[in-house]
């Protein structure tokens, strides 16, 4: 969810953008950005690639699966995917660009902007997550056959 949706409740064509720029991260690091946690800091997914982005360390990120893959490829849907989650929607390219950028491998990047939803978490919210939390959901459903007679 884009920082401008959540705050103000004001939803855009940026905000998709923001949404696939998560995804794009999510499927590279093999991560959710949701309950994501790191042994040396508090960061989520997103303040997680940027630390290692402005570090140059952005292969670190990777999902082990995707190691084998061509780094510069990988290195490229990083920092799509950054672009995408910069804080500010006019910071954050068009969809359309989006496409071009991921199609066009010779084409320069901007360089990315810090994230929204920068931030880290203090120990307190993270101790009032518990240790056990499911990350799914549990559906009951319940099926009534009509029968007539």
């Amino acid at each position: 969810m884009s920082p401008k949706y959540a705050f103000d409740g004001k939803f855009s064509v940026k905000s998709d953008v923001f949404s696939f720029g998560v995804l794009l991260l999510e499927i590279v690091s093999g991560k959710r950005n949701k309950g994501f946690c790191h042994p040396n800091h508090h960061h989520n997914l997103l303040g997680h690639a940027w630390l290692l982005w402005i570090e140059d360390k952005a292969m670190e990120l990777v999902d082990e699966c995707l190691l084998d893959s061509v780094e510069p490829q990988v290195q490229r849907c990083i920092h799509i995917g950054l672009l995408c989650v910069q804080k500010f929607p006019n910071d954050r390219p068009a969809m359309s660009s989006v496409v071009t950028m991921l199609g066009n491998e010779s084409a320069s990047l901007p360089r990315p902007k810090q994230p929204g939803f920068f931030m880290e978490r203090s120990s307190m919210d993270l101790s009032a997550t518990p240790a056990h939390e499911e990350l799914h959901s549990v559906n009951a459903v319940t099926v009534t056959m009509l029968d007539g007679w």
